[in-house]
C-alpha cells in the first residue's frame, strides 16, 4: 500500500510541474574534504580499549538519481575480549550529493550480539518524501516500505556529519548553539550543538588546534547530566572529528583519531 501511494503520489507531483535541480539542491560551498579520505578511530571504556571504527570516502563519485554523489562508509567493531562477550560489527553507509551534501540513499547493516538489521532509505528531495525499508529476519526480503513526508533538506546521520564539516566557525562566539536537522530510526530530530571556543587535543594521531563542541542531550538514561557529550574538530580547512567523550551513567565512552589519509588540506597540527 505504501509503494502504490508513494508511486501515485510522485507521478502527481511530476505532471504538475517541472523544478529544476538547481532550485531543488542547495549547492554548498565547501573545501574541508574530498575522495579518498580515511579516518581510523580507536574506541575506549574507561581505560580499556574496545573497538576500532573507520570512516572512509569512496576514491570515485556514483550516479544517483543522476547527481555526482559521495559513497561513505563507517565501519565499526569491538576488539579484543569485549569482541567475545559483545560482538559488535556495524557498518553505515550512504550516497550524499556533492553539491547539496543530503543523502540520496543510505544504508545500515547492524550485528550486535544477537540482534540485527538491515536497512535501505531513500530520500526523494524532488518531492520531500523518504522511504525507508527493512529486511525481514526470518526471509531475508524487505517489508513494506514506510514513507514520510519530510522537510526541505533533511539529512541521515552521514551527511549531517559531512555538512558539519562545512561550517564556518570564525564568525562564532564562545556559547553560540546551531542546530542541524535530521532523520533516523523513523523519526526526524533536530540537534542543538554548543560552541565551546578553541582548544588543543591530544590523539593517538598526534596533537591538534582543535574547535570544542558541546551536542546539547536531552535529559535521558544514557547520558550523564549536562556537558555529556564534548567533541573536537580540527581548527582548520579540513574540520576532522578528532576526539569524542562521552560520560555515560555506566562510566565514559571515548572515540579517537588513531590515523588518518588522503585529507584534503594540511592539518593544524601543534608543533
Amino acid at each position: 500500500m505504501a509503494k502504490l501511494f508513494y508511486s501515485l503520489l510522485l507521478l502527481v507531483t511530476l505532471a504538475s510541474f517541472t523544478v529544476s535541480d538547481d532550485s531543488i539542491y542547495k549547492s554548498i560551498p565547501y573545501k574541508s574534504f574530498a575522495r579518498g579520505e580515511k579516518l581510523e578511530y580507536k574506541i575506549s571504556f574507561g581505560i580499556f580499549n574496545i573497538g576500532e571504527a573507520e570512516m572512509l570516502i569512496d576514491n570515485k563519485f556514483y550516479k544517483v538519481n543522476h547527481r555526482d554523489c559521495y559513497k561513505v562508509d563507517i565501519y565499526g567493531k569491538t576488539t579484543g575480549m569485549v569482541d567475545w562477550v559483545a560482538n559488535v560489527n556495524d557498518h553505515w553507509g550512504a550516497y550524499v550529493d556533492s553539491s547539496a551534501l543530503v543523502p540520496h540513499i543510505s544504508y545500515r547493516k547492524i550485528r550486535e550480539g544477537g540482534y540485527k538489521k538491515d536497512e535501505v532509505v531513500r530520500f526523494d528531495h524532488r518531492v520531500n518524501l523518504i522511504e525507508a525499508k527493512v529486511k525481514n529476519k526470518k526471509t531475508g526480503e524487505f517489508k513494506e516500505p514506510k514513507v514520510y513526508v519530510a522537510p526541505k533538506e533533511v539529512r541521515d546521520m552521514l551527511a549531517g556529519y559531512l555538512y558539519l564539516r562545512t561550517i564556518d566557525f570564525s564568525s562564532m562566539a564562545k556559547g553560540d548553539i546551531f542546530r542541524i536537522s535530521g532523520f533516523f530510526e523513523d523519526a526526524f530530530y533536530e540537534l542543538d550543538i554548543k560552541y565551546r571556543g578553541k582548544d588543543k587535543i591530544k590523539t593517538k594521531a598526534g596533537k591538534f588546534k582543535a574547535i570544542k563542541l558541546e551536542p546539547i542531550m536531552p535529559n535521558n538514561e544514557l547520558f550523564d547530566g549536562e556537558d555529556s557529550i564534548l567533541a573536537w574538530i580540527s581548527d582548520d580547512e579540513n574540520k576532522v572529528p578528532l576526539k569524542v567523550q562521552a560520560k555515560m551513567f555506566i562510566g565514559n565512552v571515548g572515540v579517537e583519531l588513531k590515523s588518518y589519509e588522503n585529507v584534503k588540506n594540511p592539518l593544524n597540527l601543534v608543533k
